[in-house]
């Protein structure tokens, strides 16, 4: 059985640990936890891929909990000397922390990791995997805008996911959450980059932008993930960088045509609509900066929201309530 104090993804988890996952955010967000909560813990945070708002979210998460932190950073590890994941891990846990957050390029890295360890592992994104405190906080920060915290059932809404699905880690938590919680789900992104499969975890998938966001309550916006597909990145925003070739779709301009969120398509939502986005955006191409910053986005609660959640998970996985 594993281990209730992991969190490594969200689609093998069953509705009662997601809506009891859920509830513990709520609580946290209602009624924040006293700041000694972890006081003489140690969480460390195992980033071995580039972040912004994830390590930083967990970071402040810890610190608002009066845990301290330590980083230990791809770049600054032994794995650049040879040194595998495990033993970087094992070693860490030696030292005496009492959580261990991981993020890896390779799928599946954290939950190697949380079978070789005896502390709580939690994924903060392997490869084009899971994310799955992105998605809770994506999940909570629609239940909240929708009134749905009471029992976390979002039966009646439909999300719409845009974009380069293929490489997204967040999509897959989010339509795994989502379905649980009884949303609709449509997926929309160019040829190559939405891949076959996503009917099997409940998606249904559309070929135009319009189709999958005519009727949505919730639009989710994902970036080109450049980095994962080997592609260059220069001259983005111009117009004039070449999209991944697994792709038709031949430039950037391209792609804002057919699959951008610009105002004048934003304005054919429904009227309580809103925009989300888990970060990076590129502005300018999924997301034009007058949406990204419009009345409709939630993109900064979002943000804040992952605080929350996060606070929320470290205290389950260390104190286990």
């Amino acid at each position: 059985m594993p281990d209730p104090r992991h969190l490594l993804g969200l689609q093998d988890l069953p509705a009662a640990t997601l809506r009891d996952t859920l509830a513990r955010v709520h609580a946290c967000d209602q009624h924040p936890p006293a700041p000694d909560t972890l006081r003489g813990h140690v969480v460390a945070n195992l980033f071995f891929e580039d972040s912004t708002r994830t390590r930083t979210s967990f970071s402040v998460a810890a610190q608002r909990l009066g845990a301290s932190v330590v980083d230990l950073l791809g770049g600054q590890s032994s794995v650049n000397k040879g040194e595998t994941l495990i033993d970087t891990a094992r070693n860490v846990e030696a030292m005496g922390v009492s959580a261990l957050v991981v993020r890896a390029k390779q799928s599946g890295a954290a939950a190697l990791i949380a079978r070789h360890v005896h502390t709580p592992v939690i994924n903060a994104g392997d490869g084009r995997h899971e994310h799955p405190t992105q998605g809770l906080l994506d999940v909570y920060t629609l239940a909240k805008h929708f009134n749905r915290t009471d029992g976390f059932d979002l039966k009646g809404l439909t999300v719409a996911i845009v974009g380069d699905i293929a490489s997204s880690r967040v999509a897959r938590s989010n339509i795994a959450a989502l379905r649980t919680l009884n949303a609709k789900v449509v997926c929309v992104g160019p040829p190559g980059l939405a891949p076959a499969g996503l009917a099997t975890l409940g998606a249904k998938v559309v070929s135009h932008i319009d189709e999958a966001i005519k009727n949505a309550d919730a639009v989710m916006m994902l970036r080109i993930q450049f980095e994962r597909h080997g592609e260059a990145k220069a001259g983005v925003g111009a117009g004039g960088s070449d999209l991944p070739k697994q792709t038709s779709i031949a430039s950037v301009r391209e792609y804002r045509e057919f699959y951008g969120l610009s105002p004048e398509r934003a304005a054919s939502l429904k009227p309580e609509a809103i925009i989300m986005h888990p970060g990076p955006i590129n502005r300018g191409i999924e997301l034009d900066a007058a949406v990204a910053d419009g009345p409709r986005s939630v993109i900064m609660p979002q943000v804040s929201h992952g605080v929350t959640v996060r606070m929320a998970v470290l205290k389950h996985a260390i104190l286990g309530d």
